[in-house]
C-alpha cells in the first residue's frame, strides 16, 4: 500500500509544470518565514531538495541571511543511521546515491539532535494527522524517536491525502505547510 501511494504521488508530482513548482515553492517558503516556528528557530535542519520536491535551497539561503544555522542530513546506508552537519554554503555538499546532496563530513561540523529547533521532515505523501510516506529508507522515523524539537513538513497541497497507512514506529510531524494552508496535525 505504501509503495503504491508513493509511486502514484511521484507520478502526480512529475505532472506539475516548472512554473507551478516554482510558484508553489515560493508561496510555501514565504508562508514559512511568517511562522513563529521559523522566527523562533536558531538551528534549522533540512534536506536539500531535488526533482519536484518543495524547493528548500531558497529556504536554506534565507536561513543564512536571517542568521540561522542550517543543518543537512548525512545518511549512512551501512548502519541505516542519519546525522546532521552544519553547512554554511552549498559547496560543502556532495552528490551521493539517488542524487542526494549531502554534507561533506570533513568540511562541516556535526550538529546535535538536541540543538535543532526546527526539523523540516521530507516525504512524498502526507495525511492531515501528520503521518507521512517517505522514500522508504526509514531514516527519519529512526532519527525522530527521541527528537524533541518542532517537526514540520513542506508539501504541495496535492501531496496531502485523507489518510496514509502507518505503523507503531512511524512518527508524525506536528505541522504540514502547503501553498494553501498550515495544517496543525495535532488538532486533526
Amino acid at each position: 500500500m505504501k509503495s503504491h501511494l508513493r509511486k502514484e504521488m511521484k507520478r502526480v508530482l512529475n505532472l506539475i509544470s516548472e512554473e507551478q513548482h516554482e510558484a508553489h515553492s515560493t508561496s510555501i517558503a514565504n508562508a514559512l518565514y511568517e511562522t513563529c516556528l521559523w522566527k523562533e528557530a536558531r538551528v534549522i535542519a533540512a534536506t536539500v531538495s531535488r526533482n519536484k520536491e518543495v524547493n528548500t535551497k531558497v529556504i536554506i539561503e534565507r536561513a543564512w541571511k536571517d542568521g540561522k544555522k542550517v543543518a543537512v542530513p548525512k545518511c549512512n546506508p551501512t548502519t541505516s543511521q542519519m546525522f546532521f552537519y552544519e553547512i554554511t554554503n552549498f559547496s560543502q555538499l556532495e552528490t551521493v546515491y539517488y542524487g542526494l546532496a549531502e554534507p561533506i563530513v570533513e568540511e562541516t561540523v556535526p550538529v546535535s539532535k538536541s540543538s535543532i529547533d526546527l526539523l523540516l521532515v521530507p516525504g512524498v505523501v502526507y495525511s492531515k494527522n501528520g503521518y507521512r510516506i517517505g522514500y522508504g529508507g526509514g531514516y527519519y522515523d529512526r532519527y525522530l524517536t527521541d527528537y524533541t524539537g518542532q517537526k514540520l513538513s513542506l508539501a504541495f497541497d496535492c501531496q496531502v491525502v485523507s489518510e496514509v497507512p502507518y505503523e507503531s514506529h512511524d512518527i508524525p510531524v506536528e505541522y504540514i505547510l502547503t501553498e494553501k494552508e498550515l495544517i496543525c496535525c495535532e488538532s486533526v
